[in-house]
């Protein structure tokens, strides 16, 4: 792996966190673990960040502005829902955004978010 790459893992739950920072050990991937609250992290100034079945999409773009670096984008696995997700989040924000089928689903998407201001 390049070492200019690096892997944040942030999880509010400390049993989950624990049982990441073991999987992480065991298959020899360096990366480091947060054990607090999305919201309450120093912000990460990540390229790319994801986040699965953790809010809805109007939320998931507060964490974005906050943890991503300039250009960065965001991408969020979204449910049969998304649509609506979009719709709200766009009440709040402006963003660009790509829709990739699920492979596991064919009511659910990938959606790849940037350019991502409060409206």
């Amino acid at each position: 792996m390049a070492p200019e790459v690096r892997f944040t893992l942030i999880e509010a739950d400390q049993r989950k966190s624990t049982f990441l920072r073991t999987v992480l050990r065991e298959v020899d991937v360096k990366a480091q673990v947060l054990s607090e609250r999305v919201e309450n992290a120093t912000p990460q100034s990540a390229n790319i960040l994801t986040a699965r079945a953790l809010s809805s999409l109007k939320n998931l773009l507060e964490f974005s502005v906050r943890h991503l670096a300039d250009g960065g984008s965001a991408i969020f696995p979204k449910g049969a829902s998304f649509r609506a997700e979009l719709e709200e989040a766009k009440k709040s924000w402006a963003f660009s955004h790509v829709e990739y089928p699920s492979v596991t689903d064919e009511n659910a998407v990938i959606i790849k978010v940037g350019d991502i201001v409060r409206g």
